[in-house]
């Protein structure tokens, strides 16, 4: 079905968007080292995967040693899980996420929005849905990208903090968390249009029906006279 240019671009920013946060979700390049250090102990993090270079216990309570790339939620990290996972990191772990499943169901949305006519019953209701939807999602994934940019790169987490960069994951974050927004302003545009014809419409219909009625009781009524 022929959608409106200001939809055409809404669908723009939201397949912009839902490229770069499925990346940025995927990907252990948030946080990196530099590699000015040559023994740097950290490698790169994720949301869900770390990488380490011989690093060890600070603790000095076992002496494990992390080499190379896991999953942040590996058994063998649970005593490093104060250092890994602090609240700060937590936190943009759960706001991305709900980023990510805005993200899923919209395009479940989307997908109905393209095979929708206008003039379906509940078209007006799925567009004000999917723009609310985006729009929350943009939200929750600022919520995140602040976070972490906040804290990520500070002292006081990842071990040679002034050798530590943020990443370019998190660089596609932060542009496609803001990318949801315009989407979703957009839509809710389309729906308010979509909205004020559909009045139009009715009001338009409206007097017609009532010159309609007014003549057939004319004709009635010139029919009794006879």
């Amino acid at each position: 079905m022929t959608k409106s240019k200001t939809g055409y671009f809404a669908l723009g920013f939201f397949a912009f968007a839902a490229l770069f946060i499925i990346i940025a979700f995927g990907s252990p390049y948030w946080l990196v080292t530099d590699g000015k250090l040559k023994d740097s102990k950290f490698l790169k993090i994720g949301l869900w995967e770390v990488c380490f270079n011989k690093f060890e216990d600070v603790h000095h309570w076992y002496d494990t040693v992390f080499n190379s790339c896991w999953w942040i939620f590996e058994e063998e990290f649970y005593i490093i899980h104060d250092i890994l996972l602090p609240g700060f990191f937590i936190a943009t772990q759960f706001f991305f996420t709900i980023t990510l499943c805005c993200v899923l169901l919209s395009m479940f949305l989307v997908f109905l929005y393209l095979k929708k006519d206008k003039d379906d019953d509940d078209y007006l209701t799925l567009l004000v849905t999917l723009g609310t939807v985006l729009v929350i999602g943009g939200f929750s994934g600022i919520i995140s990208v602040v976070t972490f940019g906040a804290r990520g790169d500070g002292r006081d987490w990842m071990p040679h903090w002034q050798n530590n960069d943020l990443g370019w994951a998190y660089a596609l974050g932060v542009v496609g968390v803001i990318s949801l927004f315009p989407a979703g302003i957009l839509f809710l545009i389309v729906a308010r249009v979509h909205k004020y014809k559909k009045l139009h419409e009715m009001q338009s219909r409206e007097p017609s029906a009532y010159n309609m009625h007014e003549r057939n009781l004319g004709y009635t009524r010139g029919h009794t006279d006879i």
